[in-house]
């Protein structure tokens, strides 16, 4: 039975497939392939796989991606991850989760992105909690023939629930201007796949108001629209949701100054906030410590903090019947 100040089920709408390897994940994805980790004890393996809060910048953080990267390299592995994964989150509490990778970074083996994908969704299928597929397409200068090709599989496998629901953009965000992409988004509007965009996380404010006039629906991150009162209106305006990460944040320099962190302004401002991890296992962290920190932090209120979760709900990429599901299970 819940008590009126407790919270104890959550919703993951933002969490990276790769930033979720967890040491014990690790461990068990490299027996199945029967790997060598370049770690002998816990700890050793903890220090390749996360940051520690003295992270200097995004590069430090973005170098932790290799190891976990080189375990998804097969059908079994990631299919095993998916399901690993789900199952560490349905520990925390959390009750749905939108898991996002990349099919193209998964083809260094025998795996093309169409068998990459089909192996996530088996991974779905198995997992203890009703999850989503969510395909990213890549910043970069070389990729366009890899991104159209991640948007035209998710066509394809586009459902309402219980698999691919939507795709988005992710990568140097400062390197590779969000505008670069809208001939990829315009067809993404045409196949009508539902889209989120990292923005305002690396880039600025421009970012965000670029993202939102392509058709984004949700935006990954959206911290530096802060104080930027054009763009705050438009997202407002658009009833565009906000895929917040705090700890990332803090961890790639996003946000410099954490007691500054503008999550519980936006709030008051009538924005459509979401509290989500971005890549726990990197980060040392779990969602149900995400909102522990942002009421310490933040002095967030129960209220806040429950609305936080409705956001959360209605920002899924998900059916109607799933939404009243999760409404139910929330109890409030």
């Amino acid at each position: 039975m819940k008590t009126e100040n407790r919270i104890d089920h959550y919703i993951d709408l933002h969490a990276h497939l790769d930033g979720c390897i967890t040491t014990e994940i690790a461990r068990k994805l490299a027996s199945l392939q029967q790997i060598t980790l370049p770690a002998a004890t816990d700890e050793e393996l903890l220090s390749l796989l996360s940051v520690p809060d003295t992270c200097e910048n995004l590069n430090d953080f973005l170098k932790c991606f290799d190891l976990p990267l080189s375990l998804l390299q097969t059908e079994e592995a990631l299919e095993e991850a998916v399901y690993l994964i789900l199952s560490e989150m349905k520990e925390d509490g959390v009750i749905y989760a939108e898991l996002r990778f990349a099919p193209q970074l998964h083809t260094q083996k025998e795996m093309t992105q169409e068998t990459a994908i089909h192996a996530a969704l088996r991974g779905l299928k198995r997992a203890p909690i009703p999850g989503n597929l969510i395909l990213c397409c890549m910043r970069g200068d070389l990729n366009q023939k890899e991104n159209l090709e991640t948007l035209e599989l998710a066509k394809k496998y586009l459902v309402e629930d219980g698999g691919v629901v939507a795709i988005d953009l992710a990568g140097a965000e400062a390197l590779f201007p969000t505008e670069n992409y809208e001939a990829l988004f315009a067809k993404a509007r045409e196949y009508q796949v539902p889209f989120t965009i990292h923005a305002g996380e690396a880039g600025n404010a421009e970012d965000v108001k670029t993202a939102v006039h392509m058709g984004a629906v949700r935006i990954g991150h959206g911290v530096r629209i802060a104080g930027n009162k054009e763009v705050i209106q438009l997202v407002k305006d658009k009833g565009v949701f906000l895929e917040m990460c705090p700890t990332s944040n803090r961890q790639t320099k996003a946000m410099e100054e954490m007691s500054a962190y503008p999550l519980k302004t936006f709030l008051e401002m009538g924005l459509k906030v979401t509290l989500n991890t971005d890549d726990p296992a990197i980060e040392r962290t779990t969602l149900s410590r995400e909102f522990r920190y942002m009421e310490s932090l933040l002095d967030l209120t129960q209220e806040q903090k429950r609305l936080l979760l409705l956001n959360s709900v209605e920002a899924a990429f998900t059916s109607r019947n799933r939404k009243w599901k999760l409404k139910e299970q929330l109890l409030f």
